[in-house]
């Protein structure tokens, strides 16, 4: 569907935001916006645990977006969560409490993915140029760099380093001294130092902030003329009289300069730190601002999906370049799916479902290239870990998961409760795959499938099994395997009637 109104919902490590817009001729307009101080990040504990006290923040801040977000379609929302909730090990026991408070699915997004919606948003959000431009996002808990032309980003990278983490690390009684800053520097500096050659190698026009660290910063330099001539945005000399004027007055609080806003405050030590590396690592002067980022580029990428140009299938089509999937089997292998799961949906299955079983089916074979021994489960790895764009993580635990269950045993996935649809997709998968195991063009037979009381029922012309006993036994072994998870899967052998 194609909707007017569309929505984005960031939890990110240092605020919560919500951008709500309307879609008027493939472009966005905000109509309304929130902003929840959370401070997530802060809320980790030594064991990398998301302590109460913040999950509490959260679900307050979310109960209020879903008051705002209430009456719009859950195809016209999209929620991402960012690094606090990659890293918290109990994420996925607050996700479903953290979804009940917003009333819509949350995703959790891997670090490159979350800064190519941070490029889609800034790049919209500014003037239209050929040029390169390095876009730098300092968030709450992690800091996204990327270098694009366009609204098409090149080159991507996130790094562990925030302005929360890192006020909490170096300013945790939120004093600052010359030393504790040039440790945050240094540590900061470290981490730069490990992307700093490809990006200089790729190179950039202009560097531009996304982040409310920038904007903070930019605005203290701007409001009391710290840059040279009065320019714009953020500037080498601007920031270091910013430091030396933080080392004097003892503290961001004590800091008596218009800018500083009041919920920027606890955490701007922590930004300016890593803002004063970046400059230094990357070698940049000047750096002006966006004000478009991960929410409006969440909201452009679900715009796109909208249109059928969804990045997903551009990155699965990528896969399958990149470990060189033979074209003509996964064709087959995907048509022959497809029609299963319309059957067994009578014709009528969900888009979502169809989705991810296309994308199974193009992608089941990738473990291939790095053995052919247990490839299902090298292609089920990378598909776990590899940096997917336009996936948030668990679609890409979910992708994983029926691709490692196109074959082998399925004990391994008892962890998918009995009522999810992943079970179908496999199935479909599976028999699929077995009904094109000579991998070349001859005709299979005129098969049916169906729902049984406890699972499923294959039926197959009599005559075809007779003559093919390698798949008649190949069915036998699946009806075994299947047993073994307690699920029927019946074959029917009937004979083809003759017409006369």
């Amino acid at each position: 569907m194609i909707y007017e109104t569309v929505a984005a919902v960031d939890l990110g490590s240092n605020s919560f935001r919500l951008q709500v817009g309307r879609v008027v001729d493939n472009q966005i307009y905000t109509l309304d916006s929130m902003k929840e101080p959370v401070r997530l990040a802060s809320g980790l504990m030594p064991d990398k645990r998301l302590d109460a006290p913040a999950q509490a923040r959260a679900l307050d801040a979310l109960r209020r977006f879903g008051e705002r977000l209430g009456g719009l379609d859950k195809g016209a929302v999209r929620a991402v969560a960012t690094n606090t909730l990659r890293v918290a090990k109990n994420a996925y026991e607050f996700l479903p409490l953290a979804e009940e408070a917003l009333g819509f699915p949350i995703e959790i997004i891997a670090g490159r993915e979350e800064a190519r919606l941070i490029y889609i948003g800034a790049s919209h959000s500014l003037p239209s140029a050929a040029h390169k431009r390095l876009i730098i996002d300092i968030g709450g808990g992690s800091t996204e760099f990327i270098i694009g032309k366009r609204h098409e980003p090149q080159l991507m990278e996130s790094l562990y380093m925030g302005c929360v983490t890192y006020t909490l690390r170096f300013f945790p009684d939120r004093k600052i001294d010359r030393k504790r800053l040039r440790e945050a520097q240094v540590a900061a500096a470290k981490e730069i130092e490990l992307i700093a050659a490809d990006y200089q190698r790729l190179g950039w026009k202009e560097a531009i902030g996304s982040s409310g660290s920038a904007r903070a910063i930019a605005d203290v330099l701007e409001l009391n003329g710290l840059n040279p001539n009065n320019e714009s945005g953020i500037t080498r000399i601007g920031l270091e009289k910013l430091c030396n004027l933080l080392i004097k007055a003892g503290s961001a609080e004590a800091l008596d300069l218009p800018g500083v806003k009041g919920d920027r405050l606890p955490v701007f030590p922590g930004g300016v730190a890593i803002m004063s590396a970046i400059f230094e690592e990357l070698d940049i002067e000047r750096m002006s601002y966006a004000e478009g980022a991960l929410r409006l580029g969440v909201l452009y990428d679900l715009l796109g999906r909208f249109h059928h140009h969804d990045m997903r299938d551009s990155t699965v089509a990528q896969f399958r370049r990149r470990y060189q999937v033979e074209g003509d089997q996964v064709e087959r292998v995907e048509a022959t799916a497809l029609s299963a799961l319309t059957q067994l949906f009578d014709g009528v299955p969900s888009e979502a479902d169809v989705q991810f079983l296309s994308w199974a089916c193009r992608l089941h074979e990738i473990g291939i290239s790095v053995a052919h021994n247990a490839y299902h489960k090298h292609g089920a790895y990378i598909l776990t870990y590899a940096d997917m764009p336009g996936f948030s993580k668990k679609d890409q635990a979910r992708l994983a998961m029926v691709v490692l269950g196109h074959r082998g045993k399925l004990e391994k996935l008892g962890a998918i409760p009995a009522v999810d649809s992943a079970w179908d997709l496999i199935f479909c998968l599976r028999l699929a795959v077995l009904l094109h195991r000579t991998r070349d063009d001859r005709a299979i037979p005129a098969w049916r499938v169906s729902r049984g009381e406890n699972g499923y029922v294959i039926e197959v012309p009599a005559e075809w099994l007779a003559a093919n006993p390698w798949t008649a036994a190949a069915f036998g072994e699946e009806a075994g395997v299947w047993k073994q998870l307690g699920r029927d899967y019946t074959l029917q052998s009937k004979p083809t009637r003759k017409i006369v």
